[in-house]
């Protein structure tokens, strides 16, 4: 089958989005596989599918599968790229689009210059939920990694992250680290490890390790992660900017209970077409 798909990157995370509301396939994990491959697919570090609704309250259903070919409940990068497309491709006209993740509904707003802010709802603390081996919630964790204890804060955007605070982000082990945090026992369905220096009150540099990719140029939960754990230890403000590898996020959250906002850019590199 002839497959269509648009590339397209959101502050340098990458993804290949496909239509299957006009398409009709039912996509596996090897072609997951070959669409990420760098070297003989299109290369990504997320497949991103629109799919029709399972409720007729929400506008589209949105599926995201890691370069490994693995399912995953959110993606905030995705989320932004996932608006501009559907719009692009007049799936649909609407400034305000409410998708269907495996995480919940989400709610995303186009705005001007094709940046979009996305809801993600309210971050989730209890270690239950995220989920995290530990018998109550802690404002942090003691996380052994290397024969070393780590300090960790542990915050679920819909997916697990980890964050830790780094003296200086470009310098941090992400390489080494990353990879034992991903696959740290006390995370039974792996975790985003995210790497934060705290610039000023209101500005953070980040690197996320993301499970089942590495790491990546940027990532929109991990950058809300991060903001979340910083104003939870009053590191933080309200509204922080997060610089990444690949650019610049606006997070903002006003608390607990509160939804987390983040809004950021969208970029189409180039559509295709490819066999599977």
């Amino acid at each position: 089958m002839q497959l269509q798909f648009t590339k397209m990157h959101g502050t340098g995370n990458d993804f290949v989005v496909i239509d299957l509301i006009s398409q009709h396939y039912q996509l596996r994990s090897q072609d997951v596989r070959k669409l990420s491959d760098r070297h003989f697919g299109v290369g990504c570090d997320q497949v991103l599918v629109v799919e029709p609704p399972h409720s007729p309250h929400v506008d589209f259903r949105y599926r995201i599968y890691n370069a490994d070919g693995n399912e995953v409940e959110q993606c905030g990068n995705g989320a932004r790229c996932f608006a501009r497309f559907v719009r692009d491709k007049k799936l649909t006209t609407k400034k305000i689009i409410s998708v269907e993740t495996s995480a919940g509904v989400i709610e995303l707003r186009v705005r001007p210059n094709h940046d979009v802010e996305v809801n993600m709802g309210p971050p989730q603390f209890e270690p239950a939920n995220i989920p995290f081996a530990a018998s109550v919630r802690a404002p942090s964790y003691p996380l052994l990694v290397d024969n070393k204890t780590l300090e960790i804060g542990a915050v679920s955007l819909g997916n697990p992250h980890a964050v830790l605070r780094v003296p200086n982000a470009s310098k941090a082990d992400v390489e080494k680290l990353g990879p034992l945090i991903e696959s740290h026992a006390d995370f039974p369905q792996r975790v985003n490890a995210g790497f934060m220096q705290v610039v000023s009150d209101r500005d953070i540099r980040l690197r996320v390790y993301e499970r089942g990719v590495g790491e990546t140029l940027a990532c929109g939960t991990g950058a809300c992660a991060a903001v979340v754990y910083g104003i939870s230890r009053g590191w933080l403000r309200e509204s922080v900017t997060v610089g990444l590898p690949g650019g610049k996020l606006s997070v903002s959250w006003a608390g607990e209970g509160k939804s987390v906002i983040m809004t950021g850019p969208t970029a189409v590199v180039f559509d295709g077409t490819i066999k599977i």
